[in-house]
């Protein structure tokens, strides 16, 4: 008779984890560099190593309170990527060991917002519903014996983080993490608000509003998309250089002219441009923008985020005409299926959102890349750990 030895079971034990992170202990105040501790994951969670985050306009705006429903302490970051330490029961799109981005927006694959084709806007979005804390409504974060908030859910200015298994997209193993991480927020949003919520059509005229890294990423979409006329606006002549390199045809600066700048595009193209883009966040910028475009057809874009509590003030008229104003949230994409296929080809050399990275700082100097985006010296910093 054959004797089998008995089955047996491994069993992961994860651990918590002491590293350092960043905290926003108080609105508009320096991040202070802690020793945080990071709990394992529980039940359809993933505890990732971030070895590389970006710092988008985004994590400014937060800290300057700008965002809504945001509870302090928290630890800030959306732009990261890293590799899995650990993972809880039930997940099955990653496995330890394997290169990733964490997503801001989720895709919980389950909602009538993620089975809509129409829309990328799951309704775990914290524009729906808080991510302050895990599902649970608990924290995985705890620092001098307090609980500390998360941000989105994944909160990549922690050497560790823990996030729920709809949002995280496993990426190219051969994938340069230090690169890719801007495909996080910056370069995705961008890119996408062409490709994806305008769907810029070949040949067409676009104007961007704001030359920053996202503004830029805008500008290689509509030159991906086929425009043959992308003017780049904005009041730091410093930007130009780049949005040349990128594909910008025109670059002008508002405090160039007397006049209202969509009074100047609507000079330069005769009716106004076919798609327009904000990627400011200013009110008033954004009714400029919609002005530019052309009154019959034109499309108009709103990508950067305003200020907490805005209202726009525009005549109804504007769009009486048949011109069209959209939101764009992370460039359309459908993130958990969509980030994997930008990487890849990123990784194929379709689009290098390389040039947008202009100072690389190891993390320990976060707050020097946040003074270096708020003075205009940078496009894109990336922190590595």
């Amino acid at each position: 008779m054959l004797i089998f030895p008995p089955t047996v079971t491994h069993t992961f034990l994860s651990t918590v984890i002491k590293c350092k992170a960043a905290v926003a202990w108080e609105v508009d105040k320096p991040l202070s560099i802690e020793e945080v501790e990071v709990a394992p994951p529980k039940a359809h969670e993933v505890r990732v190593k971030i070895v590389a985050t970006g710092i988008c306009g985004t994590d400014d705006h937060v800290l300057k309170g700008s965002i809504p429903n945001i509870d302090y302490p928290f630890i800030p970051g959306h732009e990261g990527a890293g590799i899995v330490e650990s993972i809880g029961e039930g997940v099955t799109c990653v496995k330890p060991g394997d290169k990733v981005i964490p997503l801001c927006l989720p895709q919980c694959g389950e909602c009538s917002f993620c089975l809509n084709p129409d829309t990328n806007c799951c309704l775990k979005t914290h524009l729906h519903e808080s991510q302050n804390l895990m599902p649970d409504k608990t924290s995985r974060f705890t620092c001098k014996g307090k609980a500390i908030h998360h941000f989105l859910w994944i909160s990549t200015f922690s050497e560790y983080t823990v996030m729920p298994d709809s949002a995280i997209a496993r990426i190219d193993d051969d994938a340069p993490l230090d690169k890719v991480c801007l495909f996080g927020c910056g370069f995705s949003t961008g890119y996408g608000a062409a490709i994806n919520t305008a769907k810029v059509k070949p040949g067409s005229t676009c104007a961007i509003f704001g030359l920053g890294g996202v503004g830029l990423s805008v500008v290689v979409g509509c030159k991906s998309a086929g425009a043959s006329r992308i003017i780049g606006i904005d009041i730091n002549k410093d930007k130009f250089t780049k949005a040349r390199e990128l594909g910008a045809t025109e670059c002008i600066n508002p405090q160039d002219f007397k006049k209202p700048i969509q009074e100047v595009l609507l000079e330069m193209t005769g009716h106004g441009v076919d798609y327009s883009f904000e990627v400011v966040g200013h009110t008033d910028t954004m009714v400029a923008a919609l002005v530019s475009c052309h009154m019959g057809s034109g499309t108009c874009v709103l990508v950067g985020t305003p200020p907490l509590g805005s209202q726009l003030s525009f005549d109804p008229l504007l769009l009486f005409t048949g011109r069209t104003w959209k939101g764009c949230l992370i460039g359309g994409w459908k993130t958990k299926d969509s980030i994997p296929k930008l990487v890849s080809g990123y990784m194929e050399k379709k689009f290098n959102p390389d040039v947008l990275i202009t100072h690389t700082l190891p993390f320990d100097k976060i707050n020097e890349g946040f003074e270096l985006l708020q003075s205009g010296k940078s496009i894109h910093t990336v922190l590595v750990f």
